[in-house]
């Protein structure tokens, strides 16, 4: 690949610094890179590959020369900067929900749809954490048996809500030792010791917004505008790594076996499936990895056909930081 001008916006963040290792792991061709932040940040310097980069406070001009811009900031600050950047020239890898669901942009896992890519316009839309760690399994198995409704829970780490709700995860456990209570400040419920069906805001209908990022992504990604999906979220008192309990109406009967056999064999997957040996996924292997570990494979017993398993995956590599660098070698 030719050697690109590359931005990363939101480096201070904990997908921000994710962004560094991948690109640093992936030798990821730079003809240099361009550390974004808010103003409070500016100043501060991070590692590279060996460099210590400083970080500037995002502004209008920040994306002078750049080819091509890793958001991962929030929607407010990529719905302002995104379009700088385009008419700058660059090609944005947006990692918020600003841009997902609109028709002209692409939204994009690459083992999944790589094509979608070629009809941008100068935005690609990165999916919802939880929404690509689901679709890396939903896409062999409906290429194999055809889908017909998803039913998942998810199993939601502090780090998904980022760096203050991961401090916030490890001093109220360590005031729960003590005897203590620490008050939510950043989560909407203690998550020491606890857990709450409760991940981003909640619409009319009861589900939450993140619920929904579950339905109309998926659909989007696979290219079914009508597939159910039900989605629970739910946030655990885990630092890092997602986790996922899927069950799946399929058009037509899967046997137990094809299905490890075309999992195990997915791009981005890796099986981990013998429950006799307490071998199945977990959250803590999983941390810092690249792939999407999926397991506890049978067949269903609501739905016929159809199957259930669970997958655990790093939502801050996979489902954010790799995904969008994977983007970014394809364009």
């Amino acid at each position: 690949m030719t050697p690109r001008a590359v931005a990363i916006v939101g480096a201070s963040g904990a997908v921000g610094q994710d962004f560094l290792a991948v690109l640093a792991a992936r030798q990821f061709p730079l003809r240099s890179l361009r550390l974004l932040a808010s103003p409070r940040s500016a100043g501060q310097r991070l590692s590279f590959r060996g460099e210590s980069l400083p970080i500037e406070a995002l502004g209008p001009d920040s994306f002078a020369g750049i080819d091509v811009a890793l958001f991962s900031a929030g929607s407010a600050v990529s719905r302002e900067h995104a379009p700088r950047a385009v008419r700058a020239g660059a090609v944005v890898v947006d990692n918020s929900s600003a841009f997902r669901l609109l028709p002209e942009v692409p939204l994009v896992v690459p083992e999944v749809n790589p094509a979608a890519i070629a009809a941008h316009r100068g935005i690609v839309a990165n999916p919802n954490c939880s929404t690509i760690l689901l679709v890396l399994a939903l896409w062999p198995l409906h290429r194999a048996a055809g889908l017909r409704a998803v039913v998942v829970s998810t199993y939601q780490a502090a780090s998904g809500a980022g760096q203050q709700a991961m401090r916030e995860l490890r001093e109220g456990t360590a005031a729960a030792l003590r005897g203590e209570r620490l008050p939510p400040r950043v989560l909407p419920q203690t998550l020491a010791f606890n857990l709450f069906p409760q991940v981003d805001v909640f619409q009319p209908d009861g589900y939450t917004r993140e619920e929904d990022k579950l339905q109309f992504e998926t659909r989007k990604i696979l290219g079914l505008p009508d597939l159910p999906v039900d989605a629970t979220c739910v946030r655990v008192p885990v630092e890092r790594c997602h986790s996922e309990s899927v069950a799946v109406q399929l058009g037509r009967p899967l046997p137990v076996a094809a299905a490890r056999d075309l999992l195990a064999g997915a791009p981005g997957l890796e099986l981990v499936d013998d429950p006799a040996q307490q071998r199945y996924p977990m959250p803590l292997p999983m941390a810092g990895r690249d792939p999407v570990a999926v397991g506890r494979i049978r067949a269903g017993r609501v739905f016929a056909p159809g199957l259930t398993f669970w997958l655990a995956g790093d939502q801050l590599r996979k489902g954010a930081a790799l995904n969008a660098v994977q983007i970014a070698e394809l364009l």
